[in-house]
Parts: structure tokens; C-alpha cells; sequence
């Protein structure tokens, strides 16, 4: 039988709250992180609301020689492994190398380095195709950085599905502890908030562009009219469990079922496969809808989005048949960095006995769904599933358990 692969630490980085104990308190109590942009002026930009990482000083957790190399979403990446590497009790340097990998994904991250390339093309004259060299080899940067503060030598890659990259990677990082290694690194850190990342963001249409933060980000709701970007996100560590136990280590839960797909082509008359990915995580589980306790939604923002979710999730469940919950409602959509995000609150919901909330939402009644509104929901929680999608029809679905 194959080994369980378990989560025994968690990295957050987000919105509303730095580390895991502040982001947990936050979205239990509904604190909102998404405000006016502060990074840069967005006077001029249709779309000038944001979830932003406040309070992050990086030359608090990084050395003074590592900061010129690098960029915001790379720092932010940088302090979420240490810290989830510190949650769970593993220090790198009393492991082999090649038992440790990094797995991450990456959809909007890069920009901010790429931009700044180009502002030194302007003003040195360098070669053309320097930022474009730069900006292209940016999505391994991440994990690559990981992997060398910490000295890890096995499976290493980035996953690009964006929003949905975040469950695919910690899916692959998965298949490579169920071929051996010991421990990995997963999830995704994701920031875009410049300006050359804002215009490419604004280009897909979908952005909301209301100024008042807590109507501007509306899933399932009647006056939803797009989503608002945000920074951040969560890294997992993810073991063997024959190896986590043999250290003694403690276990959120365990990633228990997996499934993805790719929408038809549209104007095709195809169902979409969100509802695909769902039976496929569950059939992987070894489950059935019934044993699902509470769903993590997408929560697009967009009213035909919302409504093929809100179909998927009831032609599966049933009917306002099971808890559902979009806690990134407080910070905004973190493109890659939101799934993981979901998935580490999943794993808080299953320790702590409480689902978080969904905020400033009122319900639209053609949505067949059991939103927790406004207050968490107490309740015992065994195991969740969260939903991920991402521009361009990708898919993912991962059901998540308790230890035994």
C-alpha cells in the first residue's frame, strides 16, 4: 500500500495576517486585508484595489547579501518556507540533501523583477533581450532560492496552471514523496502588484473596479462584478508519513485525493470539468460526497464563473447540502498563492473544529449553496475539499483529511 503523505507545517503569507497564528485569528474574526494600492500610484488604473502584505520587513528574516538579489515575492516565498519549515520541526541540516525537494507554482510572480530590468535597460542601455532573459527563467527563481538556503538537492520544479498551479504543485510534490523522497516544499507565494504587472492583470477583463473594498470582491453574490488581485500566499511542508512519524513529528492532516481538468473549448455545448475534478479527487480519496465536511470554494467573482462552480458543487453534493466557504474574501484572489492558502486553512478548520467565514457577501439565491456567512461555523471537521481554477480552463480539486 502506498505511504500516506501528510502536511507538518505550514508557511502563510498573507493579506490579512503574517504567519499562521495571525492569519488564522484574522479569518476567524473577518478582518479584511484588501485596501486602496499603496506599492505604487493607481490613480490612473481603472482598478485601483488590492490585497497587499502589510507589515513585511524583509530585512528582518533575510541577510543584507541576499536582499539586492532579489524581489518581493521572493522574499515573501523566502520567510513561508522558514517558517514552515520551522513549524514543522525540520531542520535541512540534519537531513540528506536528495530526501529534500521544492515544488511550487507560479502565475502573476515575476513582474516586479522584470519590470525592474527593464527600468535598467532604459537607464543603462543594456541589451534588449536581458529583461526578456530574465523575466523568462523568473519562475524557477523561487524554488530554486528555497532549495539552495536550505540545501536541497531532490525533486525540484515550478508549476504554471495559474490559479490552479498552487493544488498541482502540491499534487506533483505527492507523486515525488510517493517515489521516495522524504520531504518537500510545496505550495505558492505569488506577487504582481506593479505596474507593468497590474496593466498585464487589467488585460483580462475580469478585475473589479469598484473603490470600496468590502463590495469590490464579491463571489456568489448578485452584484459581483470581478475579483481583486492580492500578494502572498502559503508553503506546505509535505512528508512521508512513515518518515514524519519516525521523527516524531505532528501532523495537520493528510493530502488524501487529487484531481484536474481542462474546460472544453468554449462555444463547444461541453459541460465544464470543475465538476470532473471533483468526482476524480474524491474517487482518489477512496470517498464519497457524503464524507465531505466543508468545500473551499474558488469564489471567481464572476457571475458566469460563480454559477458554473456553484452547478458543480451541487450536481456533486447535492443542494445547499454541504458547508461552503471563500475565505479569500479577506485577501483578495492570490492567484497561485490562494489555493495553498485554502488548503492551510483547511488543515486550521480540521485542528481547530471551525469553519472561517465568507465576508460582505449577500448570498444570490440562483447559487444552490450552504455559505458560511459573516461568523465561523463551529463544527467538526474531518475533511475538506478545495477548488481551485485558473485563466485559460484549468482545473484542480484536492481532498484533504485528518490524521488518524
Amino acid at each position: 500500500m502506498t505511504s500516506a503523505v501528510v502536511v507538518t507545517g505550514l508557511g502563510i503569507t498573507a493579506p490579512n495576517g503574517l504567519g499562521l497564528d495571525d492569519y488564522w485569528s484574522a479569518t476567524l474574526n473577518g478582518k479584511h486585508g484588501i485596501g486602496r494600492i499603496t506599492r505604487f500610484d493607481p490613480s490612473a488604473y481603472p482598478a485601483r484595489l488590492a490585497g497587499e502584505v502589510s507589515g513585511f520587513e524583509p530585512e528582518e528574516h533575510l541577510s543584507s547579501r541576499l536582499l539586492p538579489q532579489t524581489d518581493r515575492v521572493t522574499r515573501l516565498a523566502l520567510v513561508a518556507a522558514d517558517w514552515a519549515l520551522k513549524d514543522a520541526g525540520a531542520d535541512p541540516q540534519t537531513m540528506g540533501a536528495f530526501d529534500m525537494g521544492v515544488i511550487t507554482a507560479s502565475a502573476a510572480g515575476g513582474f516586479e523583477f522584470g519590470q525592474g530590468e527593464l527600468q535598467n535597460l532604459w537607464s543603462r542601455g543594456s541589451q534588449y533581450v536581458s529583461a526578456y532573459q530574465s523575466f523568462a527563467w523568473f519562475y524557477a527563481v523561487n524554488s530554486g532560492q528555497i532549495s539552495i538556503r536550505n540545501g536541497m538537492k531532490g525533486p525540484s520544479g515550478v508549476v504554471v496552471s495559474e490559479g490552479a498551479g498552487g493544488l498541482d504543485a502540491v499534487a506533483h510534490a505527492r507523486r515525488q514523496i510517493r517515489k521516495g523522497t522524504a520531504l518537500i516544499v510545496t505550495g505558492a507565494v505569488d506577487a504582481s502588484i506593479c505596474p507593468w504587472g497590474w496593466v498585464a492583470q487589467l488585460t483580462t477583463g475580469k478585475l473589479s473596479t469598484r473603490d470600496e473594498p468590502d463590495r469590490a470582491y464579491l463571489p456568489f453574490d448578485r452584484d459581483a462584478c470581478g475579483y481583486v488581485p492580492g500578494e502572498g500566499g502559503a508553503l506546505l511542508i509535505a512528508e512521508d508519513a512513515d518518515a514524519a512519524r519516525a521523527r516524531g513529528a505532528r501532523a495537520y492532516g493528510t493530502l488524501a485525493g487529487y484531481g484536474a481538468t481542462i474546460d472544453p473549448r468554449p462555444g463547444s455545448g461541453r459541460e465544464p470539468g470543475l465538476r470532473r475534478a471533483i468526482e476524480t479527487a474524491l474517487a482518489d480519496a477512496h470517498l464519497s460526497a457524503a464524507d465531505i465536511d466543508v468545500v473551499f470554494a474558488d469564489g471567481a467573482g464572476d457571475p458566469a464563473a460563480d454559477l458554473i462552480e456553484a452547478k458543480a458543487i451541487s450536481a456533486v453534493f447535492g443542494p445547499r447540502a454541504v458547508p461552503v466557504t471563500v475565505p479569500k474574501t479577506m485577501t483578495g484572489r492570490l492567484y497561485s498563492g490562494a489555493a495553498p492558502l485554502d488548503l492551510a486553512a483547511a488543515f486550521l478548520a480540521i485542528r481547530d473544529g471551525v469553519v472561517p467565514p465568507t465576508v460582505h457577501i449577500e448570498p444570490c439565491t440562483d447559487y444552490p449553496l450552504d455559505l458560511v456567512l459573516a461568523q465561523p461555523r463551529e463544527m467538526r471537521v474531518r475533511t475538506a475539499l478545495v477548488l481551485a481554477r485558473g485563466h485559460g480552463g484549468f482545473n484542480s480539486a484536492m481532498v484533504v483529511r485528518a490524521t488518524d
